[in-house]
């Protein structure tokens, strides 16, 4: 699609604005790759049979059918009976029909390989229409985590280099896609993802197809580019980075000539999203900054709106140790002519806010000023919000999702999709519909009854606060063990101050990779804030989860309602969600 595109405008590049060093990079990136057309290697015939072997054990394991099938399980033990299994298969003919992709039991990317493959027509039963997704999933996964791999390569996306060069650089050779569809911009310390996705659910209600980028992850990276209120599909993400990579390439190959880095992984994704968004093509984008404002990769858009979520310390090292020095980061999203959105805020940051939009003329929209949370109750798994916003008041709209803060962050989502339906008053059902059907995993989310098992990503002491204000509001625990972990970069004193008063007991543990904090040291802290009497250090987090659910059985009466609360990372939360086979839409 890029290349085309780019090339399609003549061969003036000059007068296209393509800086003429980067010519000879493009046309490389259209010449055939040397041994494109070359017979396979002798060993793709085992190759496939690993593949298949993968894809029958991923075929049992992910129940892609509807219970067991003993003929699979047979084929997996080397003991299956071929008469047995076409007597089987000629029994289920009877059932098996042309619409079979419309089951529930069949998912998208299931659907979109047999119909990609033609081998697939052939498939004359449920057992091998199965077995075919099974090893296409297995192979499309594959794929997935080989690009994730490589991209994870390049400087993480906490490692700022402080210009947005890199990545006009690559939007311009694509063509720039981010300008294809109108955006909404979103920021701020905490609250971020669930104002995102509101802001998703509640216009995709109104019949608009939403692109939604948003990060970190929890469990799959496909989860950062969601399309319609999914993650993208794997081939989706595939056909994504195909897309982009060689101009990715071209780009990493001219800046390093010139001494300069190649773009970051962050940046590799923005790409990817903004990219993928105007292939689909989406009516409406809804992005979120990775970090800060000024030098995120997402703010080489243009968006009409744009929506500050509450400001605090957070990312010290990058963005500053003041509110004030975070809060003028984050100010650099505000574009002249915006309608700006913005939650509660403390002075310091409201300051700095006021004098960014009288600077470029944007308008601000100030919660308890423009718009407000009236009323709020609580309701079975959620709370009923009224909300007050410029053009009408939606009384007793239902919000799925637990905590004061979560009533906040639907007023600001609120009030964003008016400004970016144009300021009008929006239909009610619409909205209500919308409003129940927004979710945001691994924020305050149950995975586990008996005890109950609360994962929450707050991993800072705002965050934290918060946490325990709604922890103490929704649920009536006379005893709450935590386990927690953190990258090493964070605040652990501030964030374990916090929730210190309501927990009885703390497990810390650790996580993968470089940047987590080393158990040991996390157990210091926490017996400075705790006391070492309540302090265990358990390494893995089942083990740790384990432990917890040990002392908060331990410590109560028959009457007492236990809980166990998993916090202090998205990283960490991300890992609960797949240990408790919780996956996130």
């Amino acid at each position: 699609m890029a290349g085309e595109a780019f090339f399609g405008h003549g061969s003036d590049d000059e007068a296209r604005g393509i800086p003429a060093d980067l010519v000879p990079y493009l046309e490389a990136a259209d010449a055939p790759e040397e041994g494109a057309d070359q017979a396979e290697e002798p060993n793709a015939a085992a190759a496939d049979d690993s593949a298949r072997d993968a894809a029958l054990r991923a075929l049992v394991e992910n129940s892609l059918l509807v219970g067991p099938d003993p003929t699979i399980l047979a084929e997996i033990t080397g003991d299956f009976d071929e008469a047995f299994a076409d007597d089987a298969d000629s029994a289920d003919d009877a059932d098996w029909s042309d619409d079979a992709d419309s089951a529930p039991g069949v998912d998208d990317s299931a659907r979109a390989s047999r119909t990609a493959s033609g081998a697939r027509s052939n498939a004359t039963s449920p057992h091998d229409a199965a077995l075919a997704a099974a090893a296409d999933q297995v192979q499309l996964d594959a794929q997935v985590r080989r690009i994730y791999e490589s991209i994870v390569e390049r400087a993480p996306e906490h490692d700022i280099d402080p210009t947005l060069d890199r990545v006009k650089m690559v939007l311009d050779i694509l063509g720039d896609p981010q300008n294809a569809y109108p955006s909404v911009h979103v920021t701020g310390t905490n609250g971020k993802t669930s104002t995102a996705r509101m802001i998703d659910a509640v216009l995709t209600a109104f019949g608009m197809k939403v692109g939604r980028f948003t990060s970190p992850h929890l469990i799959d990276v496909r989860e950062r580019i969601s399309l319609e209120g999914h993650p993208i599909s794997r081939e989706g993400f595939i056909a994504a980075w195909q897309d982009v990579e060689s101009y990715i390439r071209m780009v990493d190959e001219r800046n390093q000539e010139q001494g300069g880095p190649r773009l970051s992984f962050f940046e590799v994704f923005t790409v990817m999203a903004f990219a993928a968004f105007a292939d689909y093509p989406v009516d409406a984008a809804v992005v979120e900054v990775g970090m800060g404002g000024t030098w995120d990769s997402t703010n080489v858009i243009s968006a009409g709106v744009s929506v500050i979520t509450p400001i605090g310390v957070d990312h010290a090292r990058w963005l500053g140790s003041t509110v004030e020095q975070i809060a003028r980061e984050k100010a650099g999203v505000i574009k002249p002519g915006q309608i700006v959105v913005v939650a509660r805020q403390s002075e310091e940051a409201m300051a700095v806010l006021e004098e960014r939009a009288r600077q470029v003329d944007a308008v601000l929209r100030v919660e308890g000023r423009d718009f407000e949370v009236v009323d709020r109750q609580m309701g079975v798994g959620g709370q009923l919000v009224t909300v007050r916003t410029p053009a009408a008041v939606y009384e007793d709209v239902f919000v799925p999702l637990l905590g004061e803060h979560q009533a906040h962050n639907a007023a600001v989502a609120l009030a964003a999709v008016e400004a970016f339906m144009g300021g009008r008053a929006l239909d009610g059902r619409i909205v209500e519909s919308g409003m129940m059907a927004a979710s945001s995993p691994g924020r305050l989310q149950v995975v586990r009854r008996s005890p109950t098992i609360i994962v929450d990503a707050a991993h800072n002491p705002a965050g934290a606060g918060t946490l325990r204000d709604a922890l103490e509001e929704s649920f009536g625990f006379s005893r709450v063990v935590g386990v927690y972990s953190a990258m090493g970069d964070k605040d652990v004193e501030g964030v374990l101050s916090e929730v210190e008063p309501f927990m009885d007991h703390i497990v810390v543990t650790r996580m993968d990779g470089g940047r987590a904090a080393d158990t040991g040291a996390l157990a210091r802290v926490a017996a400075d804030v705790f006391g070492p009497d309540r302090v265990d250090a358990v390494e893995g987090l089942a083990d740790a989860v384990d432990r917890a659910a040990a002392l908060a059985e331990a410590g109560a009466g028959p009457s007492d309602r236990s809980g166990i609360l998993v916090f202090g990372s998205v990283h960490l939360a991300g890992d609960m969600l797949a240990l408790a086979g919780k996956l996130p839409e």
